[in-house]
């Protein structure tokens, strides 16, 4: 969520109940900053800088800004890249470990599906999609990936420019950096807020035995209202994550090709959670009146806290495993050669 179109009180609930947006600004700056604080000493030093890390923080609402275009390209873009309904791909005849890494290859697998299989599907209203998003179940899996990559493309190409670039060339990849580590930093703070990994993203749909909530301002209610209600300490927060480590199983022939399988147990993980959250608004214990109850306060700052620490070791992680820019040091090389040249004395 965008702090800067949220509110507190029962108006703002009401004009946030329709969109999925994940922790509000403060909260998705805060994850970045968990992140941040799990880094070790040896990562790049420019990071820790007090102006990068500020930088970080604010990119972390970046992808949420971005919603508030009427721009339809965007949206249409944008939208899907902030959540998986997990509990949607069954009916598409898919499975969670059986994914593909490739985002297109998925979203065919998923207008096969609906094509195949057309009276499992309700028909779309064209005037309630006018972004077009309605058939998808969400992209946030392969956002997260791809961000990953982006980034570890930079730390590559930074290292080529460290060793024969220019001062000016090194200090723009230092931006690109920043950027991309603060970016990522929504999309993996979105996974950490259960709701975006379910189609109950606000409010049960469907049947619903266990009587959950229906009420359409849930969402908005978990990323901002009880969020700033709760009183999570930040120095509490801090106080929980661990070093950031390298996450694993995701290398081949010693080569780090892909942090997919890692980032779908990242949203599976989350997706166990998102009947024990509607369980604790059953029970009064997410309340906005009363007192805050001790479990959905540990509910909400664990997940800040696993955010944080999942955005940690990708960073880490991108970092680690940066290969060396082949084609541009050759590039590079070429550039210095030329230059040499150009300052050789003219022979007589």
């Amino acid at each position: 969520m965008n702090k800067f179109v949220f509110t507190t009180g029962a108006l703002a609930l009401t004009l946030l109940a329709g969109k999925s947006l994940a922790w509000d600004y403060d909260g998705h700056r805060l994850v970045n900053q968990l992140a941040l604080a799990s880094l070790p000493t040896n990562f790049p030093a420019f990071v820790a800088d007090a102006a990068a890390k500020e930088r970080i923080a604010f990119l972390a609402g970046e992808p949420d800004r971005w919603r508030n275009t009427p721009d339809l390209s965007l949206k249409h873009c944008n939208a899907p890249d902030h959540y998986l309904d997990i509990d949607d791909l069954p009916v598409h005849g898919l499975e969670p470990a059986s994914l593909s890494p490739f985002r297109y290859e998925f979203t065919a697998q998923i207008l096969a599906a609906r094509a195949a299989h057309a009276d499992k599907f309700p028909p779309i209203d064209p005037a309630k999609d006018a972004d077009r998003t309605k058939a998808l179940v969400g992209f946030l899996p392969w956002t997260i990936t791809e961000q990953y990559a982006k980034l570890k493309s930079a730390f590559s190409y930074l290292k080529a420019l460290e060793a024969e670039g220019t001062p000016e060339e090194v200090g723009n990849a230092h931006q690109n950096i920043i950027y991309l580590m603060g970016v990522m930093g929504h999309f993996v703070g979105d996974g950490a807020q259960p709701l975006h990994t379910t189609k109950h993203f606000n409010g049960w749909v469907g049947d619903n035995p266990r009587g959950y909530t229906t009420n359409k301002t849930f969402h908005a209610w978990i990323d901002g209202g009880y969020v700033q209600r709760s009183g999570l300490k930040r120095e509490d927060l801090f106080s929980k994550v661990r070093p950031a480590r390298l996450v694993s199983s995701v290398e081949s022939q010693g080569i780090h090709t892909n942090v997919f399988p890692v980032v779908m147990t990242y949203l599976l993980d989350q997706f166990k959670l998102v009947g024990p959250l509607y369980e604790l608004e059953k029970e009064g214990k997410l309340s906005s009146t009363g007192e805050v109850s001790r479990s959905g306060h540990d509910f909400i700052a664990a997940q800040m806290v696993k955010g944080g620490q999942m955005l940690g070791d990708l960073w880490l992680t991108a970092w680690h495993y940066a290969p060396p820019d082949i084609y541009l040091k050759a590039q590079l090389a070429k550039r210095k050669l030329a230059q040499e040249k150009a300052l050789e004395p003219a022979k007589p």
